[in-house]
């Protein structure tokens, strides 16, 4: 266990770091394990379905036991990855709708590149790029769902005729490499927001981190503590 892990005993019921700091839930429990499981099993598929992709990269194979093996596990490593992406959006789908101020934070980008969040307007649990990548991750997700039924040799790809089957080949190669790029640019902005990462492992964050990289959301959470208070 992390030692910056809080701790809710000082009888109040408020989270405090190890140095007796306050702390605001991001992520509770349930919706960190539901994103990790989606984490290692598109780790999973990526490194699975390359192996599959092209002979240079065959030796990923070794990985999940040779060629027999990637071909049974990737498309049921699929299924379990869908399902658990499908919860995800259901959990955060209301925190991802577009709101006014998104279009101005993205006309803004040189102040969000050079981290000059005073002068963006307020933004709530999510800014407007990381609403871009869940709807961007959305339709990947989607189109590789569809087109991996579509080529699942062993149970559908005999209903098809061949044509369907090759352009379903397709477009899940399509929407596999635009999957691949949003993760890289998911754990690229993690690591670049620093305090991103402790708090989808934590599941804190700490009152600075909220009122400096999300403003308003601090502000409706400070809100609902007082009124529950």
């Amino acid at each position: 266990m992390n030692h910056h892990e809080q701790h809710s005993d000082l009888h109040d019921g408020k989270l405090y770091d190890k140095d007796g700091n306050p702390l605001i839930q991001r992520y509770n429990p349930n919706e960190r394990t539901n994103h990790w499981v989606t984490a290692i099993t598109f780790i999973m598929l990526a490194l699975s379905g390359l192996a599959m992709f092209h002979p240079s990269m065959a030796w990923l194979a070794n990985l999940f036991g040779g060629g027999q093996w990637t071909r049974i596990l990737h498309p049921f490593a699929g299924l379990v990855m869908f399902v658990s992406f499908a919860i995800l959006v259901v959990r955060f789908w209301h925190h991802n709708k577009f709101e006014d101020g998104d279009k101005q934070w993205l006309k803004q980008m040189d102040d969000v590149l050079n981290n000059r969040e005073e002068k963006l307007p307020k933004i709530g649990k999510y800014n407007a790029g990381q609403k871009i990548l869940f709807f961007v991750l959305l339709a990947c997700m989607a189109g590789l769902l569809l087109s991996g039924i579509v080529i699942w040799r062993a149970y559908f790809a005999f209903y098809f005729p061949i044509p369907v089957i090759r352009a379903a080949a397709l477009l899940h190669a399509v929407c596999a490499f635009g999957i691949i790029c949003a993760i890289i640019v998911h754990i690229y902005a993690a690591l670049w927001v620093k305090g991103s990462i402790g708090a989808m492992v934590r599941g804190t964050v700490t009152y600075g981190w909220a009122r400096k990289h999300h403003p308003k959301w601090f502000e409706a959470v400070i809100r609902n503590d007082k009124h529950q208070g």
